[in-house]
């Protein structure tokens, strides 16, 4: 019998055993960053992109998506298994005529019969922009969706640039919703803005301490204001952690923002409550997120860069900040629950 033709082995398997379905990879480890799947390579972890304003954020993902899904089908297969067929004897061959043992390969498993091997990914998204905003969106596949669910359990802070315009109010709060009034802005000046944000940061410095479940007597809480960690425990109001001017030019200004459980809708609302209190009023003109956790506008890849390629970059030069995070935050919660668990036993 005909010893089988030689064939190329993926990387670290030690032989081929058909096409795997799509999912039934394991992601052995974060830190690889990819999941084996044939010769193709499937990403695993956090990346983030940028979200340009006037587009839904699930129309980012499904491109992010659609783009891995065609590099992943176009890249190079391992060939097809091969099979013994008796096969008629070529005619003119020397010998008797009967059947011969031929390797062959199996037809079921070619792509023009098969079809494209990927043709599902599961790419979650994080916390979500809406159309009107823009900034740091951050993706996750393969494992990635897991850390995904870990993220919102640490109740990380957000970072925005919000741009404000005195004198207009409208319905949605925006530059670009229907006109309701106008207001004079000619009295306010730079020094009376930054005392109103003051008192919003104050009122929100309390808020967030009531929903820290934390007792500001303790050493905890000591250790946990100098490295930045006190935060929401559960699900509260959205809490504005610090915010400041960045720009002042009547009638514009621009605000950075530090802020946890928001929504881009509550910032413009934000910018319409400071204008109230000038007495005058403002709408807002642009909601940019610059930094999400660890991901920051440095790490958001552009629309030119949603590639197999870019994004295993992506994942790969953010793992270790994402671990680290992830294992900082997470590792203060469970902490602190035992302690919270203790104190309510002892109050009743």
């Amino acid at each position: 019998m005909p010893s089988p033709p030689p064939r190329k082995q993926a990387a670290g398997r030690s032989g081929w055993h058909g096409p795997e379905r799509l999912g039934t990879a394991r992601y052995s480890s974060v830190q690889l960053g990819t999941a084996r799947h044939g010769m193709a390579s499937i990403p695993a972890g956090l990346f983030a992109v940028y979200k340009p304003p006037g587009v839904s954020w699930c129309r980012v993902r499904d491109a992010v998506r659609a783009r891995l899904l065609r590099e992943l089908n176009e890249a190079p297969e391992p060939p097809p298994r091969q099979r013994i067929r008796f096969l008629p004897a070529a005619p003119g061959a020397g010998g008797e005529p009967g059947l011969v043992p031929t390797w062959v390969p199996v037809l079921a498993e070619h792509p023009l019969v098969r079809g494209p091997r990927f043709t599902q990914l599961k790419v979650g998204a994080g916390d979500r922009l809406d159309v009107k905003a823009s900034g740091v969106f951050v993706l996750g596949v393969g494992h990635g969706n897991k850390l995904l669910t870990d993220r919102y359990h640490c109740h990380l802070t957000k970072v925005y640039t919000v741009g404000g315009l005195f004198g207009k109010v409208t319905e949605d709060f925006s530059d670009t919703g229907k006109l309701v009034e106008k207001a004079t802005f000619d009295h306010i000046t730079r020094e009376k803005l930054e005392r109103i944000l003051a008192v919003i940061q104050g009122t929100n410095h309390k808020a967030l301490l009531l929903h820290s479940n934390i007792d500001m007597k303790t050493q905890e809480a000591y250790e946990l204001a100098v490295n930045g960690l006190i935060r929401p425990m559960g699900k509260s109001p959205p809490i504005i952690t610090a915010i400041r001017c960045l720009q002042f030019a009547l009638p514009e200004f621009q605000l950075e923002i530090y802020c946890v459980h928001e929504t881009q809708q509550y910032l413009r609302k934000i910018v319409h409550e400071i204008g109230l209190e000038l007495k005058s009023c403002a709408v807002c003109t642009q909601v940019r997120r610059i930094r999400d956790g660890v991901f920051t506008l440095d790490d958001a890849l552009l629309r030119t860069q949603w590639n197999l390629q870019s994004i295993r970059n992506a994942i790969s030069d953010c793992q270790l900040k994402v671990r680290e995070e992830l294992e900082k935050t997470l590792g203060h919660q469970d902490k602190s629950v035992p302690k919270m668990a203790h104190n309510n036993v002892a109050a009743r």
